[in-house]
């Protein structure tokens, strides 16, 4: 059982589970902001219901979230030691932003959204929604500086063997950061958008409450096709920026070995033969690889074979060539993803400007939908595959590389145990939520609605007594 790859296997876990359900949270409390918006402009009941029905899903997904991201933080404690030794000046900051402001201010105003109903006006308990979302995304935000700082260190200085922070505010503008997080906060919103029409298209199949989740679709699939296309728009300059500053992850990601020719074609699928150190079977597209590089026609892009002798001049000697057919997948995968998205989502709005989502019923189209709610989890975890795996050998590019960056009083036994440990609970925490989701959503908003009326009029829940 080798260390390393145990504790990169509980990382991975960790974090892939835990981000089901920061883009959900992110995506979802948005789209319950814009339905209560259009309830306090319109005052139609019907976008009231829709802000309530939604925000439940909302709050599990939640709550459940908290709990994974507390294991995911325990883990970097217990195997990743070192690391967190070495970059813990640099994280403090952004984390203690994110936990202390950030996190507070959703927790707060969510509360406030909760409790607020009929209590607050409607133009307080919408703000309520909306500084809950901003909360969302600026935990994103803090997060993702310090994710920024491992693909692009700035703002840092070496003293001790550690790497101490000297510039907080190169730190919040990093390059890395301002493509990264337009590109994570944008999927996160597509993430929201995609469970709302899928879970939407399930009610319109059986014809439940038709009106409700009509509506809800049209919504959805407006902000779907906005968001995935945008998402589509920052991708292409986070790809940009890598070309500069992280050449070997770029390389990697498209299996090229060798300098490309002028101009670069793109590679759709190859038959990579990593001992070999070449590709067969290739398939690809004339100067598209300039284009996703430079926005020309021209351009070459420099080979994984190139950049290892120039990182073995630069870093001494070594294998910095990261997984390469892991990479090169996952890149594709998220595409391919990325592209249905937007597909599904170009069909959706037609058929609602054609207002042809109930005269005119698609039952394909609706059957897409509902599997279209996974197209965002597989475009995001292959997303952050690629973006993780192709800084291989490094935790922190060009500073620390993963094997020196584990616990050295660790066993593997222990990492084994605790991946063990961890995934049952996951297991267990995914089972409730389904349970939960399933429950909420064959209730409906006007059964829920029936049951928090006849709790309103219990003079014992009046006076908190209700269980």
């Amino acid at each position: 059982m080798d260390m390393v790859f145990l504790s990169r296997l509980q990382f991975a876990s960790t974090t892939i589970f835990h981000f089901f359900f920061v883009p959900i949270s992110i995506g979802l409390v948005f789209m319950i902001a814009i339905m209560e918006t259009m309830y306090v402009r319109s005052g139609n009941e019907e976008y009231k219901r829709m802000a309530k029905f939604w925000g439940k899903l909302f709050l599990i997904n939640f709550v459940i979230g908290i709990v994974t991201g507390i294991l995911q933080e325990f883990q970097f404690g217990m195997n990743w030691s070192n690391y967190s030794r070495f970059v813990g000046d640099v994280f403090g900051a952004p984390l203690a932003i994110e936990a202390l402001l950030a996190f507070f201010l959703e927790s707060t105003f969510i509360g406030l959204w909760i409790f607020g109903w009929d209590r607050l006006s409607k133009k307080v308990h919408l703000a309520c929604i909306w500084l809950t979302s901003f909360g969302t995304i600026m935990s994103a935000f803090f997060i993702l500086v310090a994710n920024s700082f491992m693909q692009h260190p700035v703002g840092y200085e070496i003293n001790n063997g550690r790497a101490e922070m000297n510039d907080f505010l190169a730190l919040l503008t990093n390059g890395q950061a301002l493509v990264e997080i337009p590109h994570t906060v944008l999927g996160a919103l597509a993430t929201g958008a995609f469970l709302v029409t899928g879970i939407s298209a399930i009610k319109l199949l059986k014809k439940q409450d038709v009106s409700f989740f009509k509506k809800s679709f049209q919504i959805g699939i407006t902000v779907a096709l906005i968001s995935t296309f945008l998402t589509m728009v920052a991708g292409h300059a986070q790809a940009q920026y890598l070309v500069e500053t992280q050449p070997m992850k770029m390389a990697a990601s498209e299996g090229l070995w060798e300098h490309s020719d002028d101009p670069a074609s793109w590679t759709v699928s190859a038959f990579i033969n990593v001992d070999k150190k070449e590709n067969s079977g290739e398939i690809k597209i004339p100067y598209l690889l300039s284009i996703l590089s430079y926005n020309t026609l021209d351009g070459s892009v420099k080979g994984m074979n190139e950049l290892q002798a120039e990182y073995e001049q630069k870093y001494g000697e070594g294998n910095y060539i990261p997984p390469v057919k892991t990479t090169f997948w996952s890149f594709r995968i998220m595409v391919v993803a990325g592209v249905a998205m937007f597909v599904l989502g170009i069909y959706g709005v037609f058929l609602a400007w054609k207002r042809k989502l109930v005269t005119k019923p698609n039952k394909w189209f609706y059957r897409f939908m509902v599997a279209g709610i996974s197209l965002p989890f597989i475009a995001n975890t292959s997303g952050w595959i690629m973006t993780e795996i192709g800084r291989q050998p490094w935790t922190v590019f060009g500073l620390m590389q993963t094997a020196d960056s584990i616990s050295p009083s660790v066993s593997a036994g222990q990492v084994l145990f605790s991946i063990i440990t961890f995934c049952t609970v996951y297991a267990i925490l995914a089972v409730i939520m389904i349970f939960l989701y399933v429950k909420v959503i064959k209730k409906g908003p006007y059964k829920m609605d029936a049951e928090e009326q006849k709790i309103n009029n219990d003079p014992f829940a009046k006076e908190g007594f209700h269980v």
